[in-house]
């Protein structure tokens, strides 16, 4: 007999944003309500995730990383994720897992399909030939204005002991396409896109975001 329950949990979720957003921190809080009401989830994250994973991770994120072309970078970023798909996502929802993901397929389209210029049509067809229609149930965009990203990502990134900052070295521009990018997501896809106000406190965005979840699950 199906277990029902499970099945009607086996969901998977992602987590949106542009840098500073606070998509990390709203997944983590998300978490930790899920594990204390016995839900049966796994958190993931991209880039990352797999062993292979984690090695393109340090070549996309690491500042010192020069010279990759917008193409390139998008291969890695699709590499990435289909070790993530094939080994973490896929199996935690066979098992009757709640999936969540702490960015996409969808942050390509914004990060490089609008912020690297290269294009929905690129991103279709390779997201097609890499995912073959594979993609959240539901995804959550958190959407804060560019002068208060920038400022976040500056906090975080002088707290971390550790470089992740290649993206925080782009141009205000550069962040205004790729916001606008995900609002283009949330037209083009408007029932699996949840845009949700981050200009605001930590625990009001958590709020919204734990509404939507008792909707999903319950």
């Amino acid at each position: 007999m199906l277990n029902w329950l499970a099945m009607s949990r086996a969901r998977f979720i992602s987590f949106e944003g542009i840098d500073g957003c606070g998509k990390t921190t709203q997944l983590n809080l998300m978490a930790e309500r899920l594990r204390a009401r016995g839900v049966n989830f796994i958190a993931t994250r991209e880039p990352g995730s797999t062993p292979i994973g984690q090695e393109i991770r340090k070549i996309l994120l690491d500042s010192k990383t020069t010279g990759l072309t917008s193409a390139g970078e998008v291969l890695l970023y699709y590499a990435s994720r289909i070790q993530n798909v094939e080994q973490v996502i896929k199996p935690a929802l066979a098992a009757g897992k709640l999936v969540l993901c702490d960015r996409f397929n969808d942050a390509s389209w914004a990060y490089q399909g609008f912020g690297r210029q290269l294009g929905v049509e690129f991103l279709r067809i390779l997201d097609d030939l890499v995912l073959d229609g594979f993609h959240p149930d539901h995804t959550l965009i958190i959407d804060i204005d560019v002068e208060t990203s920038v400022k976040r990502a500056q906090r975080r990134n002088t707290a971390q002991t550790y470089d992740e900052n290649r993206f925080e070295t782009e141009a205000r521009e550069f962040f205004e396409r790729v916001r606008e990018g995900y609002g283009w997501l949330q037209r083009r896809e408007p029932s699996r896109f949840f845009q949700i106000n981050g200009n605001r406190p930590v625990e009001a965005v958590h709020a919204d975001i734990a509404t939507l979840f008792d909707e999903w699950l319950e």
